[in-house]
């Protein structure tokens, strides 16, 4: 088993796949890891630290992608790399297949391996993406904050105001992995919160975990257009395990919403949860609305390279080191890994993939024998 690293190409996307550490394990196992020269950079790792854990150093991504066995990513191949993916091959990232029709039959066509890392479910929870939610989830509220200044259009308000009293109102929509830390920190920063979500228990939870002063209520229509009508920061922290997230904010919502309203929509690699949303990047992050404010960015965690790296390494490995020594035999072995399989030898495997674009869903297991 080759193992390839390359750098990613995503806008202000400084993540990388695999650290110095992780290759040091993997070659002293015996498996050959090549890795594109400054893949780690701006996590800040160098190319000598992956010389010296045993890499090969290569100068361009298709280089690694013509080396490699298996591809590890960090984000969804990208137009450029579309050529690369080849019948056979492994690729393990974050795919988020329902939100990009494009992405989705590149890679049917392209016949590669398709395990994503936001599938890869071990009991109910999905362990490569919750610290990457987590992480989102803060970096909304910080990022919201920034937003919320009169210089970018925002109403001028500081959460927590001079700290005498609560101020800003902060609504969030889902309380799972994104929306429980961007609570906990709006909390922290003496805003005032209120966190929506559709089930009772998470509700019943949240109450338990969170202080006193914030409001955990249950869903609706109605409750949410009463709490946009006074929200001064707003974070879609709507998630649906593999599929495209449910539009929550319809566009004439933002009729009632006050101008200089900022609305940080996380589930946009998800296709988003405002229907006025559309992916943005860190050269240019946010756009006007109906004059509401709106954070867009795909790649949130990307902004903190050397935190996010070394969180979703450390979720990541095991899966990785699994299946570089046993290859597809991991997936057999290991129920968590098999979920991840989401499209292979151009066929589609997960039942939300199947949904969003009305293919046919094929059982695995009959191409794992």
């Amino acid at each position: 088993m080759i193992l390839g690293v390359p750098k990613e190409i995503k806008a202000q996307e400084g993540r990388v796949a695999l650290i110095p550490s992780q290759v040091s394990l993997l070659t002293s196992e015996g498996i050959k890891v090549v890795v594109q020269k400054e893949a780690g950079i701006h996590s800040g790792f160098t190319d000598l630290d992956y010389q010296n854990a045993g890499a090969e150093l290569v100068e361009n991504m298709e280089e690694v992608y013509r080396r490699a066995d298996m591809v590890v990513k960090v984000k969804e191949p990208l137009p450029p790399e579309f050529t690369l993916l080849k019948e056979g091959k492994i690729i393990f990232t974050f795919f988020h297949f329902p939100s990009s029709k494009e992405l989705t039959f590149q890679v049917i066509k392209s016949g590669c391996i398709a395990i994503a890392y936001e599938n890869v479910e071990e009991n109910g929870s999905f362990p490569i993406l919750a610290p990457m939610s987590e992480i989102a989830g803060r970096i909304a509220i910080i990022e919201g904050a920034r937003f919320l200044q009169r210089e970018y259009g925002g109403k001028g308000i500081l959460l927590g105001g001079t700290g005498e009293g609560r101020e800003g109102n902060v609504l969030i929509i889902g309380g799972g992995n994104v929306g429980r830390s961007a609570a906990i920190l709006a909390d922290r920063m003496g805003s005032r919160v209120t966190i929506l979500d559709i089930k009772e228990e998470v509700v019943k939870n949240l109450k338990k975990l969170l202080p006193s002063e914030a409001r955990v209520l249950l869903f609706s229509e109605e409750t949410l257009k009463e709490e946009l009508k006074k929200a001064d920061l707003v974070v879609g922290a709507v998630y649906s395990a593999g599929r495209r997230a449910p539009i929550v904010i319809k566009k004439a919502m933002l009729e009632i919403m006050e101008e200089g309203t900022v609305i940080v929509d996380v589930a946009i690699d998800q296709g988003g949860c405002v229907e006025t949303s559309h992916p943005t990047t860190w050269d240019n992050p946010v756009f006007k609305e109906k004059g509401v404010i709106h954070f867009c960015v795909a790649n949130i965690p990307g902004s903190v390279p050397r935190t996010s790296t070394l969180a979703l390494t450390r979720a990541s490995f095991p899966y990785v080191k699994e299946l570089a020594s046993k290859g597809l035999k991991a997936l057999k072995d290991n129920p968590a890994l098999k979920k991840g399989l989401t499209i292979g030898w151009g066929k589609v495997f997960h039942p939300a993939v199947s949904e969003a674009f009305d293919l046919p869903k094929e059982e695995a297991d009959k191409y794992l024998s």
